[in-house]
């Protein structure tokens, strides 16, 4: 990843999506091991890297059933992990279940400068610069609202507000259909400013 100039797709990376897509369960009213299976599948979401870019959600998936199989999960929660690691991608994904919708939300939220390898400024791109420009993503969620909120603080002297939308709208396409499969309404709050 780090050769093909992407952005931090690492452990890093795993563990803020596993725990965000554990948080957005629990804060929900689901029960305790539905939240632990959407942190695995929010662990294990971008294994199919380690293969290739291309279609790694659905490569992740397969690797992921052999690892959890040979662990001796039951297959159903085997099942909905590969679900929700197969469709976390907004060009092909569709959330499936309340694991897969938690794991797109918290997938999605990651923008940060943290995520960016280059160090020369001079060498950003687009998705550079939208992520280093993030000093502060988090996702909030309200069960009483029915709401799950992103909010960013977006240094607008390194990207504009333009810039995030022209990158990141098919990843708020997807997050909403995810929220709405909770049965939320999807908020985008950018420097105070509520977009959504």
């Amino acid at each position: 990843m780090v050769s093909m100039g992407y952005t931090e797709h690492g452990a890093r990376h795993a563990r803020m999506v596993a725990d965000a897509a554990r948080a957005i369960l629990l804060k929900l009213g689901r029960d305790r091991r539905q939240a632990e299976l959407a942190a695995i599948a929010g662990y294990l979401h971008d294994l199919g890297n380690l293969v290739n870019r291309e279609n790694h959600a659905l490569t992740g998936s397969a690797i992921a059933r052999n690892l959890l199989e040979d662990m001796g999960m039951p297959h159903g929660e085997v099942a909905d992990i590969m679900a929700a690691i197969g469709h976390h991608q907004e060009e092909n994904g569709e959330p499936m279940s309340d694991v897969s919708a938690a794991l797109i939300l918290a997938d999605k939220i990651d923008v940060h400068r943290g995520r960016v390898r280059k160090r020369n400024k001079m060498d950003f791109d687009k998705h550079d610069r939208v992520n280093y420009s993030a000093e502060r993503s988090v996702v909030r969620v309200s069960r009483k609202k029915r709401t799950i909120r992103y909010e960013l603080k977006i240094d607008t002297k390194l990207s504009q507000v333009m810039e995030y939308f022209e990158i990141f709208m098919s990843r708020m396409v997807i997050a909403r259909r995810a929220a709405a499969f909770l049965g939320c309404a999807l908020e985008l709050v950018i420097n105070g400013a509520k977009m959504l």
